[in-house]
């Protein structure tokens, strides 16, 4: 057993010395990092080596445009490594030509003498810094001529102009260049301008290495492949094409014998970015076919070989490249999966960033409404009683002060004195007179200013209520604030839970939904899936023009629902408007259920304007809800109270809002703003399309029936009419309808416009149980002319039906089996 334990221990002992040699190792390979990125990027080597090799650049024999327009975009970007560049100019040059060392000491005094100048008046930016290269050019380029020579002419005028004019581009390129040698970390992704200046920054670098060769290979055509290698492996064919062509103008501009070379390095980038399938060996091999038929065409035989070997060096050089390398390269170029994952990760942190904030303004919310509502019954009884008090001490401060029998009546006395005036108060506060004899009869006999005090208690008592009126009004003005925080901290909440649920990467399944759809013939133009989860699925896709064909709803979705194994619609159809268009098509999974819906309605006297309102708003939820809005009275005034209930309800509701905080919210701004007695009804039902679970809110309406076969069942409940009373609880009534089922909704100019029958609600559930059609608007007709007729023709009130018929959803098309369908995991509905 011990020698067990003395085994494992050594095993875990064994353990934790390889995981510290691992950290070891990882923190020693970083610190090597962190220093050399300090060397390269803080110390400068990093320009100083470019400042070298653009000094030694030359093309066209003795031109060298490259030299001013890096000296003038680091002056500007970079001011202090601004010497750094211009030694490493200097020495370059006199490396290679003495004379172009001349032409940049010249041309680089007179950019700082002219910088000096421009400075004074703020004139030396970025947007001027090429026109002040391309001036400086000239003026350098003629004085060594004119140095060195005697003597101007036109030739050397028009190389002058040749030059500047170089230094002119190549300064706007070195200006978009210059961030990506001096900062560690780029925080955005590259353009496509900015990738092809980075290029002619390298290509231009590599020019300085003409005439360099490692044991009789020339170093620039292994640095231009390499290069080539690189972008094609991490860009693709456009990319790697373009980088041959650019890096080949160039290097041929530089010697004319390289000219070559460009249609080599543009053939090989092109070759080697098609086969990037097959990774560093297929974008190698794409090198060696363009090597092999350029360097054929090129040289012919007597040249192939070192041509061939130039290529080889480049591709060592390539295989030995680390993956860090082109991950951290191809985080920058649009189109590659590293910078696709790079895009996710920004976004992920955005997303958090904003739910978290959402989540903050949630919790203010809440904070806010917490402090508004008032749930502390205990206090709002002591506040009661102390405005009692308040007001019996008045009382008492103008009729007992002045007493003779003071000290008796509330020395002695109190509780008596104190239970009799608080039993005046109480009787006078709905009217002018005690109907309380026993206590008026002992109040006369206690106090001997009894009619006094009856008189400053009636006189006082019209302000006291209004006082107590006016904190009502204030506190339920509270509760009103409070509740409709509430409601935007529960939507503010439920948004942030929404912004943190990820969008997956279905790249894979957008393109096997894709394979699958071209499969049996149909062209496909893209795909975007933006949720595969069970009962929420979000695809949009875009075809070529269809002719308003349908293809969308009687091809596409059928397939898509046999793949995906429920039913999808399409959601929202957009058609090209021209031949040369794209339709977009938008689907979505199917509810299980379906509502259709019926309404009749009739205005009081056969007026035009009803004061009954209604909508049938189908919630972005899953729910569907059918509201009925009786506006008290007939006529204009209603019709406006009934439609302004109905369209907040809506607003509301549309925000996400509970149904139940919707309700109390809209009561709560009509008891507001109502200054006289005009009051509306409510009749809401909210039916959930999944499962066809129907809530029913009442607030002063009728009953609502739902007929289920021969049954007709009755629902109901009391609730006041809207705007009556500021504070009322909800009653909600909860069923669960199945399909088929027909559920009425109505206004009390139908229920109660029966006047001679004396059982309304079972004459309306006889006619309802005898109807002999299921068709919702015939149903709220036949029932709408039953009532006026049966009333003998006159329509005494405002009058609303609305019929709701529960229905299950099956498509019109049937799903169309793919028997290459493929087949994914997908997520299930929460």
């Amino acid at each position: 057993m011990e020698k067990m334990l003395k085994k494992e221990g050594g095993g875990m002992q064994g353990e934790m010395i390889v995981q510290q040699s691992q950290q070891s190792a990882m923190k020693f390979l970083q610190n090597v990092r962190t220093k050399v990125e300090s060397l390269f990027i803080d110390k400068g080597l990093l320009l100083f080596i470019v400042g070298f090799l653009l000094g030694r650049a030359v093309i066209l024999s003795d031109l060298s445009p490259f030299a001013l327009p890096f000296f003038g975009a680091v002056f500007c970007l970079r001011k202090e490594r601004a010497g750094i560049v211009m030694l490493a100019l200097l020495a370059g040059a006199l490396t290679n030509i003495l004379l172009n060392s001349g032409f940049m000491l010249i041309g680089m005094v007179l950019f700082l003498f002219t910088a000096k100048l421009l400075n004074r008046r703020n004139l030396l930016t970025i947007k001027w810094l090429p026109f002040t290269v391309f001036a400086i050019s000239i003026a350098a380029r003629v004085i060594l001529t004119y140095l060195s020579q005697g003597t101007l002419q036109n030739t050397n005028w028009i190389l002058a102009g040749v030059e500047a004019g170089l230094s002119f581009v190549l300064t706007m390129i070195f200006i978009q260049s210059m961030p990506l040698l001096t900062l560690k970390k780029i925080k955005h992704s590259l353009k496509n301008e900015e990738i092809i200046s980075f290029i002619i920054l390298l290509a231009s670098v590599m020019t300085g290495t003409i005439g360099w060769f490692l044991y009789g290979f020339s170093v620039e055509n292994i640095l231009s492949r390499y290069l080539v290698l690189i972008f094609s492996y991490v860009g693709g064919a456009a990319i790697g094409s373009a980088v041959g062509v650019v890096t080949g103008i160039i290097l041929s501009l530089a010697n004319i014998a390289s000219l070559y070379q460009m249609s080599m390095l543009a053939f090989s980038g092109l070759l080697g970015g098609l086969l990037k399938e097959g990774r560093k060996v297929g974008v190698a091999s794409g090198l060696l076919i363009g090597t092999l038929l350029i360097g054929l065409y090129g040289g012919g035989a007597e040249t192939i070989y070192v041509t061939l070997i130039e290529s080889i060096l480049a591709i060592g050089f390539f295989l030995l490249t680390p993956k860090s390398a082109f991950a951290k390269l191809a985080r920058y170029i649009p189109g590659t999966r590293e910078y696709s994952q790079e895009q996710q990760q920004y976004l992920r942190r955005v997303r958090d960033v904003t739910a978290n904030r959402v989540e903050q303004f949630s919790s203010l919310f809440q904070a806010l409404s917490n402090s508004f509502s008032n749930n502390n019954f205990h206090h709002q009884d002591e506040s009661a009683e102390r405005e009692v008090d308040i007001f019996l001490s008045h009382i008492t401060e103008k009729t007992c002060q002045t007493c003779f029998k003071k000290e008796n009546c509330w020395a002695q006395n109190f509780d008596t004195t104190y239970e009799h005036m608080k039993g005046i108060m109480t009787e006078l506060e709905d009217g002018t007179e005690i109907h309380n004899r026993i206590l008026k009869k002992e109040f006369d006999k206690h106090c001997v200013k009894s009619k006094k005090v009856i008189e400053l208690i009636s006189q006082e008592m019209s302000h006291f209520q209004a006082n107590r009126k006016l904190k009502k009004q204030v506190k339920e003005s509270r509760k009103i604030v409070a509740e409709q925080l509430l409601g935007v901290s529960q939507v503010m909440g439920n948004f942030a839970k929404e912004i943190q649920k990820e969008r997956d990467n279905l790249q894979h399944q957008e393109d096997q939904v894709m394979d699958a759809i071209k499969g049996i013939g149909l062209e496909v133009s893209g795909i975007d899936i933006y949720s595969l989860e069970e009962g929420s699925v979000d695809i949009e896709m875009a075809l070529p023009y269809c002719q308003g064909r349908g293809e969308g709803e009687k091809i596409i979705a059928p397939m898509l629902s046999d793949i995906l194994n429920e039913t999808i619609t399409v959601k929202k159809e957009v058609c090209a408007e021209h031949p040369d268009g794209v339709c977009r098509l938008y689907f979505t999974s199917a509810k299980d259920f379906i509502v259709e819906t019926g309404m009749a309605n009739a205005a009081k006297g056969g007026a035009w304007v009803s004061g009954d309102s209604h909508s049938t708003i189908e919630l972005g939820s899953g729910k569907y809800a059918i509201a009925i809005s009786d506006g008290m009275g007939n006529g204009e005034r209603a019709h406006l109270e009934s439609n302004e209930t109905i369209q907040l309800l809506q607003k509301i509701l549309q925000s996400g809002i509970d149904e139940t905080v919707a309700i109390k919210s809209v009561n709560s701004v009509l008891s507001l703003r109502n200054t006289d007695e005009i009051f509306s009804t409510l009749d809401l039902a909210m039916i959930d399309l999944q499962d066809a679970n129907a809530k029913f809110l009442k607030i002063g309406s009728t009953p609502s029936f739902i007929k289920r076969g021969e049954k007709v069942h009755m629902v109901e409940a009391g609730n006041l009419p809207m705007g009556i009373i500021q504070e009322f609880d909800v009653d909600v009534v909860s069923e669960q309808l199945k399909a088929g089922d027909l559920l009425i909704m109505m206004s009390d100019g139908v229920f109660d416009g029966v006047k001679n029958v004396e059982n309304p609600e079972f004459w309306m559930k006889r006619k309802i149980r005898e109807l002999q059609t299921v068709e919702p608007q015939a149903v709220a007709d036949l029932i709408m002319e039953e009532v006026i007729r049966t009333d003998e023709g006159l329509i005494k009130d405002d009058m609303t039906v609305v019929v709701a018929k529960i229905k299950r959803n099956i498509p019109k098309w049937s799903t169309i089996p793919i028997y290459s369908a493929p087949s994914f995991k997908r997520k299930k509905a929460l």
